[in-house]
């Protein structure tokens, strides 16, 4: 979750790092810090965010052309001064900086503390540098090796990059759950939990996997495996540019990305949507698609906003394609020992192809003899790896936190796998399927008249920026959306708000309703509008605050609500990608006016790489 940075090269280390670690910063972290290596090994490291380790650091400046940098997202132990990374060996010899959880810390901890070692701080990560110091010192290995040896005892996931005193001019990286990647440069390499740190110095990089370590020197770099196996890998080159990670005039990347929605959406359908002919065409799915089609269930994995996609993703694929489809938690699924068959087909859905539980998940459907497939917005990552096909959202890099373009990148995917399987199992006509395409490939359009009526949303934002708590309420393929408009309020501006199915609002929210707690109604002209406008009008006959997201010239619901936001009118099953954008736009800028961090809200990371 937290951010690594590494360089070895002709730069001067220290600024490099630091520029790194602010491109880092969206993965959520609660201090920060360097090590550079110039003959001695220098140490900076900072409680708080990176601008106050770029104060320490212009206090105390560190000059050499090797480093490392990290942002710490407390594990073990609080975040202060201490528990920031780097950790050092007791004699200063070498440092490491560590992504994920070392699980047998503890038993190992209790080994060292009867060796005489000593501890300053609460880390796990303390503790793998005592314990790699101590194997290189019981049969005076060398630092790679001794790296090497200790990560043949510890259990646990780990993305560590190390810099040695004795050995200055070489970087020691190992990867087991944590990702971890190579930039190769001109001259110079870079290490990185992403590309971000180093897009502006290259393109070309190098993906670890699994129990693979590499030793980076000036000249070149070896791969192996943690057992000493050497490995081949292939280099990659990244699809994206630096502009893509940068503001780009806007206030906050959130705000950026879902303005990007327009453009993320027809990029997600870009090659793959052709209304005229009445076809979809998935390139990544082509060797499995008989597999696909045969599938007797589909078992849709996901995580947070990308759960929410799964769930908009069974309406679709049920409303479509008529294949049985269930979504699952992957953090309740990787360890409730689930029923599957070699005719089921499991789904996972990721941002990042990193999120630990979903890629458990990948490896406990393959373990069963399913097909996986993975839908991931991440180029190279290990999800994209891992699965037997997928399909790439093409969404570009999501830098805020909470996700917006990612979601609705993930169900415009997901709405092009139900009309693929709709027209392959014969569900569908060509005709129905050209509706549907030409329904598609109208919504990135659509989106753009949702985002040119945000004025609107930011009156909305002064009234009920002060409420303690909201209800969404949807029905059918909105209910998701529900679900993920009070994700979205709660990640970022602390507000608590539950999502549910309007027909349950009479099964114990309705308790909850006064003149202070607003509730938004997704109250679209679908199956269901009539029973959501019985349940607005509860709700206003209780004094509540209605919000009615509903249909472009609507006017039924002038008189019960507050406020009505109209969105264009579209299929039914297509209803998320619309109705979903208000609800981005009210979170932000009702946390924006409480002042709150939007691109790194408390306590969370972008990508969950650990459990």
């Amino acid at each position: 979750m937290c951010g690594i940075v590494g360089y070895i090269g002709p730069r001067e280390a220290g600024d490099l790092l630091v520029s790194g670690l602010r491109r880092l910063e969206y993965r959520g972290y609660d201090s920060a810090g360097v090590a550079v290596v110039n003959g001695a090994l220098d140490v900076r490291k900072k409680e708080g965010k990176v601008d106050e380790l770029a104060k320490l650091l212009d206090a105390r400046p560190v000059s050499g052309t090797v480093g490392v940098g990290h942002t710490r997202w407390a594990t073990h132990g609080p975040p202060n001064d201490v528990n920031a990374h780097p950790h050092e060996a007791s004699d200063g010899s070498f440092a490491i900086i560590h992504n994920g959880i070392i699980e047998n810390y503890g038993a190992i901890k209790k080994r060292l503390i009867e060796k005489g070692y000593t501890f300053e701080s609460e880390t796990d990560t303390e503790v793998l540098a005592h314990f790699i110091e101590d194997v290189q010192n019981e049969a005076d290995l060398s630092f790679p090796e001794a790296v090497r040896q200790a990560l043949t005892q510890v259990d646990g996931a780990y993305g560590i990059v190390g810099i040695s005193r004795d050995d200055p001019d070489m970087l020691v990286v190992a990867r087991n759950g944590s990702p971890l990647l190579l930039g190769i440069g001109d001259g110079e390499y870079f290490i990185g939990s992403d590309a971000s740190p180093f897009i502006e110095y290259t393109r070309n990089v190098v993906y670890l996997s699994d129990g693979e370590m590499a030793v980076v020197r000036r000249d070149g770099y070896k791969v192996f495996q943690i057992d000493g196996a050497p490995v081949s890998k292939e280099v990659h080159a990244l699809e994206w540019d630096l502009e893509e990670i940068e503001k780009g005039g806007y206030e906050h990347f959130m705000l950026k990305e879902i303005m990007e929605q327009p453009h993320s959406v027809a990029d997600a359908m870009r090659g793959r949507v052709h209304p005229q002919e009445g076809q979809i065409r998935l390139g990544g799915l082509q060797k499995v698609l008989p597999q696909l089609v045969e599938a007797e269930r589909i078992v849709i994995c996901a995580c947070g906003t990308s759960w929410h996609a799964g769930l908009a993703g069974e309406y679709l694929i049920e409303a479509l394609a008529r294949v049985p489809v269930e979504v699952e938690y992957a953090s309740e699924f990787r360890y409730r020992n689930p029923v599957l068959t070699e005719r089921d087909v499991v789904i996972v859905i990721s941002q990042s192809g990193e999120t630990a539980d979903t890629l458990a998940a990948v490896r406990q459907a393959q373990g069963a003899g399913c097909l996986a497939v993975g839908l991931v917005n991440a180029v190279g990552s290990t999800i994209a790896r891992e699965t037997d096909a997928g399909v790439y959202l093409h969404a570009g890099p999501e830098i805020g936190v909470a996700s917006t373009k990612a979601f609705t990148a993930q169900v415009a995917v997901l709405a092009q796998i139900a009309l693929l399987l709709g027209a392959e199992r014969g569900v569908l006509s060509q005709d129905e399927v050209r509706r549907h395409a030409e329904a598609l490939a109208a919504i990135p359009a659509q989106i753009q008249t949702v985002l040119d009526g945000e004025e609107q949303i930011r009156r909305m934002a002064r009234d009920y920026r002060y409420a303690s708590n909201f209800l969404y309420l949807g029905r059918g393929a909105n209910f998701p959306v529900a679900l993920e408009g009070a994700l979205k309020l709660k990640e970022i501006s602390y507000i608590h708000a539950e999502g549910y199915p309007a027909a349950e609002m009479k099964h114990g929210p309705i308790a909850l309703i006064d003149q202070f707690m607003p509730v938004v109604f997704i109250a679209t002209r679908d199956a269901t509008y009539e029973k959501v406008v019985s349940n607005i009008e509860e709700v206003a006959a209780r004094g509540g605050t209605v919000i009615a997201i509903t249909d472009e010239g609507n006017r039924d619901l002038d008189a019960l609500a507050e406020y009505v936001v109209e969105v264009p009118k579209t299929i039914d099953a297509l209803e998320p990608l619309l109705t979903v954008i208000p609800l981005q736009l009210l979170s932000y800028h009702i946390a924006v006016m409480r002042g709150a961090d939007v691109d790194q809200p408390r306590n969370l990371a972008k990508s969950v790489t650990v459990e």
